[in-house]
């Protein structure tokens, strides 16, 4: 282990959360399975072996299945609030394995290892939300045409559902799903992502302890492994009528595809190609803020991080100054050290889809205002570290149309009223994330409004970046429409019963008809 791991305390981290190195294994609980081939995970902080992870062979699936749905026969049969109960034991867990888990988070995806705390939070408000919506999961009473009668709806639990999460966020998101997903009284099947393997492990033997303590079956949360292969084990399964799926648009088209065949349900979070307009009634200290935080954050490895602004003629040359002045004073580097504002990318693959980005949009005909180049010697050993970006350009660049996994900001300018800023940030095939900085009244209701902007997040006086577990999450066009987190987004997770109830002597047929025997 790296002298970097080492200061930061990664070993007993693991300890900690049973992680152990030798061979991880694929897991539907406490038992190790383990026969497949292994894969690597390496950290983008320093570029050492982390630990290495057996992948999920097709006999190991069937047993994780096997195990999913005998659970999921006792799990839907427990009240609703006493699941509920077993998840805010979890949101405890993780309130106890914060510190380490969120060093785990840190260290093998790269992000800072604030950033790695504040996902662990997100997986214990997400608990938090699911415990007070397990003693509200409630249906409609409709008035029955036919007297004598009433009708309501419920919903029931879908069985077992499939999650396949991103590198990016490698623990919050499947606590989004799998929070809601246990109260609704499903069962999880879950493939990380295979650039942070032992993430998703850690969660696993979390939840597995919970279980176990409460005499539950292991199947309620299951574990597998491996790369897009083990992932079309889950899309193809006919035992599974729900698949949540995070990550790219193209990966996205497959997984609805290879779903609908079957006629199941798909719940994507795909890519984002954010924006934030900037009118002359702007707060410059505000734009500045959430533009750059929106930009470099996480390395420019959000769905929701801001690609795109777009500014007003008027105000173009002020905010272009302060946001390149605002870029000379970011620390690139260790994202363990709390002084560093920029860690790395994920992988050397992500290094060349950056670089590839900034040749082509040149191309194009963009201006480089800060250079963007991949940094290297004492501390950028693993050649993730790249320097954050910024180029003049214009939205109808095919680059500029493209959802970058990097930090490179785009410089828009309007012209003329909001209006047209808004077809800008329209005009591309994602709708997830949008700000608007503004305060202006008028201009902000207007974003707002049903022929604002397009995306299923609107924000007003803040950035693209970031979401709380409150507000339902995703967005629309090629994001893939899904809803993860607050509001009703628990429904999808769930199938939906209309009853009708005759308590008279009599049947009456509906519409009038009569039927005599």
């Amino acid at each position: 282990m790296s002298e970097i791991a080492k200061s930061f305390g990664i070993h007993g981290a693991l300890q900690q959360l049973g992680v152990r190195l030798e061979n991880p294994g694929t897991s539907t609980g406490s038992k190790t399975f383990g026969s497949g081939e292994y894969f690597s995970s390496h950290s983008p902080v320093d570029g050492q072996l982390i630990g290495k992870v057996t992948q999920t062979t097709v006999d190991e699936y069937a047993k994780v299945m096997e195990k999913a749905s005998s659970a999921f026969l006792e799990w839907r049969l427990l009240p609703a609030p006493q699941r509920g109960e077993i998840v805010r034991r979890f949101g405890e867990k993780l309130r106890e394995l914060k510190e380490p888990l969120g060093k785990l988070v840190s260290y093998e995806m790269g992000k800072s290892y604030q950033e790695g705390l504040g996902e662990v939070q997100e997986m214990i408000d997400i608990c938090d939300f699911a415990v007070g919506l397990s003693r509200q999961l409630h249906g409609l009473t409709m008035h029955s045409e036919r007297p004598g009668h009433r009708m309501y709806e419920q919903y029931h639990p879908l069985g077992i559902v499939g999650i396949i999460s991103a590198f990016n966020f490698p623990v919050a998101v499947w606590a989004w799903n799998t929070a809601l997903a246990w109260v609704c009284g499903d069962v999880c099947v879950w493939k990380p992502s295979e650039k942070t393997p032992l993430c998703g492990i850690a969660c696993q033997n979390i939840i597995a302890d919970v279980l176990k303590k409460n005499n539950l079956p292991e199947g309620i949360s299951c574990l597998i492994n491996g790369d897009y292969k083990v992932g079309e084990m889950m899309t193809a399964d006919q035992h599974i009528p729900l698949v949540s799926a995070t990550g790219s648009i193209r990966m996205g088209k497959i997984v609805a595809q290879a779903v609908a065949a079957r006629l199941g349900k798909s719940l994507l979070e795909l890519g984002g190609n954010n924006a934030i307009i900037v009118t002359p009634d702007a707060d410059i200290k505000m734009t500045v803020i959430g533009a750059v935080f929106g930009a470099v954050g996480t390395a420019g490895q959000r769905c929701t991080s801001t690609r795109r602004l777009i500014v007003h003629e008027s105000m173009y040359d002020r905010v272009k100054n302060a946001i390149v002045d605002a870029y000379k004073q970011l620390k690139i580097g260790n994202p363990l050290d709390e002084n560093m504002h920029v860690g790395p990318l994920i992988d050397t693959d992500a290094v060349a889809m950056y670089e590839a980005s900034l040749r082509k949009v040149v191309q194009e005909g963009g201006k480089v205002l800060v250079e963007g180049e991949v940094l290297n010697g004492a501390g950028f050993e693993s050649g993730c570290y790249v320097k954050p970006a910024i180029v003049e350009a214009e939205n109808s660049y095919e680059t500029v149309q493209e959802e970058t996994f990097a930090p490179i900001l785009y410089l828009l300018k309007y012209s003329g009223n909001v209006e047209n800023a808004i077809a800008q940030q329209n005009g591309v095939v994602q709708g997830l994330s949008s700000a608007i900085m503004t305060n202006n009244l008028r201009e902000a209701e207007r974003f707002l409004s049903v022929a604002g902007s397009d995306c299923g997040i609107a924000n007003v006086n803040i950035g693209t970046s970031g979401a709380e577990i409150g507000g339902a999450f995703g967005g629309e066009k090629e994001t893939g429409g899904g809803r993860e987190s607050g509001s009703d987004a628990w429904k999808i997770y769930m199938r939906r019963q209309t009853n009708t109830i005759n308590y008279t002597t009599e049947l009456p047929l509906a519409q009038g008809i009569k039927f005599n025997l």
